[in-house]
C-alpha cells in the first residue's frame, strides 16, 4: 500500500521513512499515537538522541491525523516546539 504520509505538512521523504520505520504506514494509522512516546522509541531504536524537530513533526502529524479541520498555524512544525 502506498503511503499518504507526505500529505502531512512537514513530512517529506526523510520523515516519511522515520514514520514507516516506527510502524505508521498511513495518516490514519497516526490517530491516537503519542508523539512523545514515538520520539523516545525512535531515539532508543537508533541509539542516539534525535533532533527535537523530529518530535515537533510527530506532534504536527498526530494533530493532522486526528482532525479534519486544521488551524493554519498548527500546520507548521516549528509551532509545535516545547
Amino acid at each position: 500500500m502506498k503511503s499518504d504520509l507526505q500529505t502531512i505538512p512537514g513530512v517529506g521523504p526523510n520523515m516519511e521513512r522515520h514514520l514507516l520505520e516506527l510502524g505508521y504506514s498511513t495518516v490514519n494509522s497516526l490517530k491516537g499515537a503519542d508523539p512523545e512516546a514515538m520520539y523516545r522509541r525512535e531515539c532508543r531504536q537508533r541509539g542516539e538522541q534525535l533532533d527535537r524537530c523530529v518530535l515537533y513533526v510527530y506532534r504536527l502529524a498526530v494533530y493532522f491525523a486526528e482532525n479534519t479541520e486544521h488551524e493554519p498555524e498548527k500546520l507548521k512544525w516549528w509551532n509545535w516546539k516545547d
